[in-house]
């Protein structure tokens, strides 16, 4: 029923926008198509292309919440914009052999960030691309470490009991580091 007075209009529900250009073979990302919903959009995909540009007007697009980026070209030194609305990020079957470097960059560029997909990459070694149990586990544990907030690491719930192993582990090394340095300063 229409509360209306003849005439008016209502104005429609803001509503969840996606965007998606999967499978179209593009090396560079459509930005302008992008913009011109940056106020809206939510979910961006971009998979399966040859896209390996630097995303740095993505920082434009305030509301994006989820960032899919699998299946194209990034190495562990793309340089992602500040974006701290993304919760979400997939960059499974990339180019990404430097797992400190990547994750530093995400860690840095999404602090918000609760999902974390990056499987089938070099630096996420798992039973499917020749990696073992221990460089699997060690894998999780140093993302896990240095993104306290994450509660998916590629498809597997962050636990509580991992999450304070990973802490129990790296603890030291990032000890040992500060350590190092103040040593270092009293030369």
């Amino acid at each position: 029923m229409d509360h209306h007075a003849p005439g008016q209009q209502s104005q429609p529900a803001q509503t969840f926008q996606s965007l998606s250009f999967a499978y179209q073979g593009l090396s560079e990302i459509p930005y302008e198509a992008i913009l011109r919903q940056s106020n809206t959009l939510e979910v961006l995909d971009l998979s399966y292309n040859l896209v390996h540009w630097n995303p740095a007007l993505l920082a434009q697009t305030e509301k994006l919440s989820t960032l899919i980026l699998d299946c194209n070209n990034y190495t562990s030194h793309v340089k992602f914009p500040y974006m701290p609305s993304v919760t979400t990020v997939c960059i499974n079957k990339n180019k990404i052999n430097n797992l400190p470097v990547f994750v530093e960059e995400i860690r840095r560029k999404f602090p918000n960030i609760k999902i974390l997909s990056m499987m089938n990459n070099e630096a996420a070694p798992s039973y499917f691309n020749g990696g073992s149990l221990t460089q699997y586990k060690d894998y999780r544990q140093y993302v896990i470490s240095q993104l306290p907030g994450l509660e998916i690491l590629d498809d597997t719930e962050v636990l509580e009991k991992e999450r304070a192993q990973a802490r129990k582990t790296y603890r030291i090394q990032q000890s040992s580091e500060g350590s190092r340095k103040r040593r270092e300063l009293h030369r």
